[in-house]
């Protein structure tokens, strides 16, 4: 089975890519998104799982977000071949702060515009033309909203926060909680999320859509994980607590794991404990 990885480079498209074995559609490895050439070397895959986006936030950066994150998309979902496989790394923000009307997020929880700047919007964009192609070129499609995937760190990507809070201990640097530590999340290791995408690929399921993350067994709020990382490393964080950073929106966040339990029979193996210990050392 021949699986290609776009953003192969980067920071989880790095660890997956090593998981499958997989090739990478990256610049790193001269191909772009958009160059219409490029984007047809997905006809030669079995299984093409879609990492690379665009991920800035700002205000500036919107038309270039919805560049590469939907006609990027587009482009290679037009070369997608018939019972091939396309898998989509979208977020958990497309819910916006409707997600804080639920202690556990699932699926049903709307994704009406609140407020979510063109990174979330560009995702959602996305999943509906992933609906359109799929079903009109026949091939199957898996759209996974994904909570904090967390990975070691990787050469020249910038890591998300928990890997930053790592990086943080190891170095002794110190550390901006937001709202002095009090959100929760839902915290998945990368080779968990990699091991949904081949639940998927092995399934019968022709379109899926799923939230996913670590779940309430691997939700701790920023405060607790930070004592979790001092505990597997040994290691003594250095908090500011004079100067907080701004609280997020939701401030609790939790996937609800019930609908890609029942369809994929999958669940997380790599405990949030366990998991820490592969960011240290």
């Amino acid at each position: 089975m021949k699986i290609l990885v776009t953003g192969g480079s980067g920071f989880l498209g790095t660890h997956v890519r090593k998981f499958f074995d997989a090739d990478d559609f990256s610049r790193r490895s001269n191909l772009d998104l958009l160059n219409l050439q490029d984007a047809q070397t997905v006809e030669e895959y079995d299984v093409v799982i879609h990492l690379a986006a665009h991920l800035d936030k700002s205000p500036e950066a919107a038309e270039e977000v919805f560049l590469t994150n939907v006609e990027g998309t587009i482009n290679l979902l037009r070369s997608m071949r018939r019972d091939s496989v396309f898998i989509f790394a979208s977020t958990k923000d497309v819910y916006g702060r409707f997600a804080a009307n639920f202690p556990l997020v699932s699926e049903s929880c709307p994704t009406v515009y609140g407020g979510q700047t063109a990174l979330e919007w560009s995702k959602l964009i996305a999943e509906r033309y992933i609906e359109f192609y799929a079903a009109q070129n026949q091939f199957r499609s898996c759209i996974f909203r994904l909570s904090t995937v967390y990975a070691r760190r990787s050469e020249g990507n910038t890591p998300n926060f928990v890997t930053h809070y790592a990086d943080a201990l190891n170095f002794g640097e110190r550390l901006q909680l937001p709202a002095n530590g009090a959100p929760v999340r839902d915290f998945l290791h990368v080779e968990d999320f990699a091991r949904a995408c081949q639940a998927f690929t092995e399934s019968v399921i022709r379109h899926g859509l799923y939230n996913l993350g670590g779940g309430q067994q691997n939700a701790a709020s920023l405060r607790d994980l930070i004592g979790k990382m001092e505990t597997v490393s040994g290691l003594q964080a250095v908090i500011d607590e004079e100067n907080p950073a701004p609280a997020p929106i939701p401030l609790n966040y939790i996937t609800d794991l019930s609908l890609i339990t029942q369809e994929l029979d999958w669940k997380p193996e790599i405990s949030l404990d366990e998991g820490l210990k592969t960011l240290f050392g």
